[in-house]
């Protein structure tokens, strides 16, 4: 928390007046909750977080301007102190993985009950995660918990992936960096990079993110109970 505040900041990021309004009256009947603003859109609220350090961004995964995952991105640098809790009128499992891939520590519907909502906060300001309607103690277990369950009837793809391929990815699907990943398996940093690319081209994808989607839809792994973010 900032020191230089008592109260627990937060920031409101949402395209609609309305719903910004209702947050506020819900949130200021707190006494240790301060609103420190509102955000109209992505670069807005990328601005605002920077410039007001709050302890909790609020931002809807449908802003416009800046996506959701791009502000969530770009406010990497600031997850010291900045926790952000993902708003969404419907959000699939698949989206879900991806906001937490991306840093988020709490998913809620605009739906939820006022209730629901302090509970999710509380829960991420103690450490947790808060997916939907239920606190879950880390991110492999938020990731495990809402990935897409397999079709009737699906046998999982070898891809040409070896055993240390698929322990990488796990690393990956978790939120491990290429660094912490050389120091999990005692390799090197480039050699985790190569290997990296190799599995990129052995499965058709450019980047991180589709590759943790790619293993979602795929069932490629399942990420040991030891992993976590």
């Amino acid at each position: 928390m900032n020191a230089a505040r008592k109260d627990i900041g937060i920031l409101i990021a949402d395209h609609h007046r309305v719903f910004r309004a209702r947050l506020r009256r819900v949130l200021k009947a707190q006494p240790d909750f301060c609103v420190l603003g509102e955000a109209r859109d992505g670069e807005q609220a990328l601005h605002m977080a920077r410039r007001l350090k709050p302890e909790i961004l609020l931002l809807d995964f449908g802003i416009p301007y800046m996506s959701g995952p791009e502000v969530l991105c770009g406010l990497r640098t600031l997850a010291n102190w900045v926790q952000t809790v993902i708003l969404s009128a419907t959000l699939g499992r698949k989206q879900i993985v991806a906001a937490l891939y991306w840093g988020a520590r709490g998913i809620l519907s605009k739906d939820a009950a006022a209730k629901t909502l302090l509970e999710g906060l509380r829960s991420v300001l103690a450490g947790k995660y808060w997916v939907c309607c239920e606190s879950v103690p880390d991110r492999a277990q938020a990731i495990l918990r809402f990935r897409p369950p397999p079709d009737e009837g699906e046998r999982r793809q070898g891809f040409s992936l070896t055993r240390l391929d698929r322990k990488i990815i796990a690393l990956v699907e978790v939120g491990y960096t290429a660094k912490e990943i050389a120091q999990e398996l005692t390799f090197t940093r480039p050699a985790v990079e190569h290997l990296l690319n190799c599995i990129f081209e052995k499965l058709g994808v450019t980047n991180r993110l589709e590759l943790v989607l790619f293993s979602i839809d795929h069932h490629l792994t399942e990420i040991p109970p030891a992993i976590t973010s």
